[in-house]
């Protein structure tokens, strides 16, 4: 069987949650002995417990089986914390609410980490009428691109999927967007939050410089 929940994670979990292993294992129904060999890798919880030991938990079922530490028991509630993946392989982009075990072409992909915007990548955020207008100041070559665009509100996401020799643009509505992130196919992914009294103007800002010392009057002004 291969290992799709260790031991380690089991135990985490469990002295997280304040439970010694006779008290998980009542909820449970097995004796405590089980819940020693799961956290020894002598055996491993039946598929059929998998549902029962995330609710024990309060996770899901996904954050259980990926193998990852859990850091926050509520990151699939959590728009503002989502993860990007993209396969190296056929370029698909796959977006998640918190923690997963996302697997394409036989690869087990990690999320990517969003940097800040730079003077390579350029961003120009316009407003028109209710819509965000996103354009990126970058070649759409079939070698180097950005795959997509995606804007982030407080309960929900809208992704743009690009192509090579196309447009490096994307429409998104204005109300409640938060933050809006691309990805280049060679330089990973780049995220720039919306700023109030900034991203609401007739025109935006693509000067990383010029921009911060432009977040920092409209936080002053707008909390």
């Amino acid at each position: 069987m291969n290992q799709y929940v260790t031991g380690t994670v089991i135990r985490e979990l469990r002295e997280k949650n304040k439970m010694t292993q006779i008290q998980l294992a009542e909820k449970l129904g097995v004796s405590d002995k089980t819940i020693s060999k799961w956290e020894t890798g002598k055996g491993y919880p039946d598929i059929t417990l998998l549902e029962p030991i995330a609710k024990t938990f309060r996770i899901s079922v996904t954050e259980l089986i990926s193998g990852n530490t859990i850091r926050n028991a509520n990151v699939s509630a959590n728009m503002l914390r989502s993860k990007f993946y993209v396969c190296p392989v056929c370029g698909n982009a796959i977006h998640s609410m918190g923690e997963a075990a996302i697997h394409c072409h036989g690869i087990m992909l990690t999320p990517l980490i969003a940097e800040a915007t730079d003077e390579r990548h350029k961003i120009f955020i316009d407003r028109i009428e209710d819509e965000y207008y996103v354009r990126i100041d970058h070649s759409m070559t079939k070698k180097h691109y950005i795959s997509f665009v995606a804007a982030v509100f407080s309960d929900g996401i809208q992704m743009v999927k690009l192509y090579p020799e196309g447009a490096c643009e994307a429409r998104f509505k204005i109300r409640g967007v938060r933050k809006i992130l691309f990805c280049c196919n060679r330089d990973g992914l780049y995220a720039i939050d919306v700023i109030k009294g900034i991203d609401d103007k007739e025109s935006g800002y693509d000067d990383a410089e010029e921009r911060r010392e432009l977040e920092k009057a409209a936080r002053m002004l707008f909390g």
